[in-house]
């Protein structure tokens, strides 16, 4: 029991851990050019990244600019409202993976992100960040937790990421005009995710939260590195997008 216990306090840690360099560096940071980061947090937050979820970032940037560029229409990788919401939650893993693998799209959404020496070399490889990082947890606690660990942490990590896209275009409110949804509890356990109406109506925005209620935790994490000049958002006052207005506010089932 108390490795099961311990192993479920470290896979969480690494799944928080990988839901905030996820938000923060590469959504908010590389996908929309929200937020900009020194040499040192960036290097840090790709490698971090690397070693929890071995994802190639050009290819998740990719995947989440064609997202914005058709949401919820035929083209959009990953809507609920063409393949129904429970698809995408079981099935989100292998639509990413068919959008991620289409150079097409690498090269349409993700020009501006050439791969670099190290990418060629060492981040391009996600079993070997992956490995590598559950080596880690193995050496930091023993195998049993390590690899307990690592399991819980990519299952959760997995349905988290999945809810995003799929629960996260369909149940919550809609504060405005768009097919993506406001749930404050699913911001909690992705560092921010949650707020995706919100998103959607204000994408270059680094702050994700819009109302004195609304808790954005992964902004909780570049206030800071901001205070010391480790980052730099790009807008420090509410821009909505063109199309978007608020209406007001409204369940959705």
């Amino acid at each position: 029991m108390r490795t099961v216990l311990l192993a479920l306090a470290v896979g969480v840690g690494v799944t928080t851990l990988a839901n905030v360099c996820t938000t923060v560096y590469l959504h908010r940071g590389v996908s929309h050019r929200a937020v900009s980061f020194s040499r040192p947090v960036h290097a840090a937050f790709k490698i971090l990244i690397w070693l929890s979820t071995g994802i190639k970032v050009r290819e998740w940037a990719a995947v989440h600019r064609k997202h914005h560029a058709h949401t919820d229409t035929e083209l959009d990788p990953h809507s609920p409202a063409v393949s129904g919401w429970a698809t995408v939650q079981f099935k989100n893993l292998a639509m990413y993976r068919r959008a991620a693998h289409d150079r097409a799209n690498i090269e349409k959404y993700a020009k501006d992100l050439a791969p670099t020496k190290w990418d060629r070399y060492l981040f391009d490889y996600s079993a070997l960040g992956l490995l590598l990082g559950t080596a880690i947890l193995c050496l930091a606690f023993g195998w049993k937790v390590g690899l307990l660990a690592a399991f819980i942490h990519v299952n959760y990590y997995l349905a988290a990421s999945a809810a995003v896209n799929a629960i996260g275009h369909h149940f919550g409110r809609r504060p405005y005009e768009n097919s993506a949804t406001n749930l404050q509890w699913l911001a909690l356990v992705t560092a921010g995710e949650g707020l995706h109406n919100n998103h959607h109506a204000a994408p270059t925005m680094a702050k994700l939260s819009h109302r004195w209620y609304e808790i954005d935790p992964g902004w909780f994490v570049i206030k800071p590195l901001t205070w010391f000049r480790l980052a730099k958002v790009r807008l420090t006052e509410l821009r909505m997008a063109p199309a978007a207005h608020a209406v007001p506010a409204r369940p959705m089932v």
